[in-house]
């Protein structure tokens, strides 16, 4: 469909000033309305099923390396998609958290791009701290940019897509 763009991810990163490994990916809707928090919730917190079954999978395989469990619900204000918010403004939601191999960051953005448009983007940081951190991000890639296009393209088809040329 062409809807999710991929966008260079230039680092050091402010959010993650350590990051080795990023990735970001954004879609444009048609709305002028969209609140950052509310799209984090909406796109973390309606994931399909096999998305839940990836992460069983691998929250039985980390919890062997002592990696903390991810898990996809809505619970507070203060976790999304079980993330905890770093902080937020009016365009911006920050999640994450560090561990034992790896630290992370997820942004999602929200911001204007023309008459009655916004640009809505996912952007990953990831800072690995070990051998462990480098074979976790090589094997989970592939998966990561699979669910992160998927909520995307979710994302856009429930907001009002516009079909204008990016």
């Amino acid at each position: 469909m062409g809807m999710v763009v991929e966008q260079r991810v230039t680092l050091p990163h402010p959010n993650l000033l350590e990051a080795d490994w990023a990735d970001s990916y954004s879609v444009r809707v048609d709305r002028s309305n969209l609140d950052p928090m509310d799209v984090a919730r909406d796109l973390m917190g309606r994931a399909p099923p096999w998305v839940g079954v990836l992460l069983r999978i691998r929250n039985l395989i980390v919890g062997f390396f002592g990696l903390k469990s991810a898990e996809l619900e809505l619970t507070n204000q203060d976790k999304i998609g079980g993330f905890p918010v770093i902080g937020h403004d009016d365009q911006h939601v920050l999640l994450g958290f560090d561990d034992r191999h790896l630290d992370f960051r997820i942004i999602v953005a929200v911001e204007p791009d023309g008459a009655g448009l916004q640009h809505v983007s996912l952007t990953t940081l990831v800072k690995r701290h070990n051998l462990f951190g480098r074979i976790y991000i090589l094997v989970i890639t592939p998966f990561h940019k699979l669910i992160v296009k998927t909520f995307l393209q979710r994302f856009a088809a429930s907001s009002g897509l516009s079909h204008r040329p990016a």
